[in-house]
């Protein structure tokens, strides 16, 4: 179990990333959501033991992570949200190269350690394709397959699927789901998806603060009977933004779907919908800057 006490951290320029971060991830899956400079990053880096907090703890099982930063890292897969590789060579060859870098000193080991990787993330027919000609799904495939490396007990994944075809998403995240079974994996994101179809346990984080978490299923049901849809044309737009409180848009067919949060028949035209993880999601970023 990781645990998450208080996490602040402000750069030199007084910019507040994480404003007292707590979190309680158990193993399996769990999700953190929320938009792009919410601060995610900056979290994840953290307790991966890449940067310093202003303040605040982080637990994983029996470890001090700041304390004990090189403890943490003998049982940490990271894959961060920028992955480089040297271009021009294969895929064995530098998952081997990483494999010594890990510590994995034993010839056959690590061999067997490559091999196995590579045929768990489905690029054992391209292993000596040089990465510079790897799709962006196979990088990041690659990317899982190093983060592998020495059996992690904590795998951190930032940012994974943006980019991502949808054949390649639903590969990536089938991987994901097979890796979390039985270690604690965090998954951050800003798609909403990646987290309703793997996450039984997320966290939603906006401005540097945690602002919701839970269970998916039990933050969906939570808005029961609270959302309300309406579809029309662009011009309306700005004028329902000032009857009501809109937590989302979508377009479709050329008109625009709205999505509005009330605790009661607003009329109007406005009928009932089953709230979603992404009615969840933008109710609380909504309720969050308007706080």
């Amino acid at each position: 179990m990781l645990i998450v006490e208080n996490l602040t951290h402000i750069y030199p320029n007084g910019a507040k990333a994480l404003d007292e971060v707590s979190l309680i991830v158990p193993k399996g899956m769990y999700g953190l959501l929320g938009p792009n400079g919410a601060g995610k990053s900056t979290l994840m880096r953290t307790i991966a033991t890449l940067q310093a907090p202003t303040s605040g703890h982080v637990r994983f099982g029996d470890i001090d992570v700041l304390k004990d930063p090189e403890d943490l890292r003998k049982v940490l897969g990271y894959l961060p949200q920028d992955f480089g590789v040297y271009p021009r060579v294969s895929a064995y060859d530098m998952l081997d190269h990483m494999a010594v870098l890990k510590g994995v000193s034993n010839g056959k080991e690590r061999r067997e350690t490559v091999e196995y990787l590579l045929n768990q993330t489905n690029l054992w027919d391209v292993r000596k394709r040089a990465l510079a000609g790897f799709s962006g799904g196979m990088r990041q495939r690659f990317g899982i397959a190093q983060a592998l490396i020495g059996d992690p007990a904590l795998i951190i994944v930032d940012e994974p699927t943006a980019g991502l075809d949808p054949e390649e998403r639903n590969r990536f995240l089938n991987l994901l789901a097979e890796i979390g079974e039985n270690v604690v994996v965090i998954l951050s994101t800003h798609i909403v998806e990646d987290v309703s179809d793997l996450c039984p346990a997320m966290a939603i984080i906006c401005q540097g603060r945690i602002v919701k978490q839970g269970a998916p299923l039990e933050l969906v049901a939570q808005l029961k009977g609270r959302i309300w849809k309406k579809t029309v044309d662009k011009s309306e737009l700005e004028a329902l933004r000032k009857r009501y409180t809109v937590i989302h848009t979508r377009l479709f067919t050329g008109r625009t779907v709205v999505h509005i949060e009330s605790d009661g028949d607003p009329g109007d035209g406005f009928t009932p919908v089953e709230g979603g993880l992404e009615d969840v999601y933008f109710s609380t970023l909504h309720a969050a800057r308007a706080a």
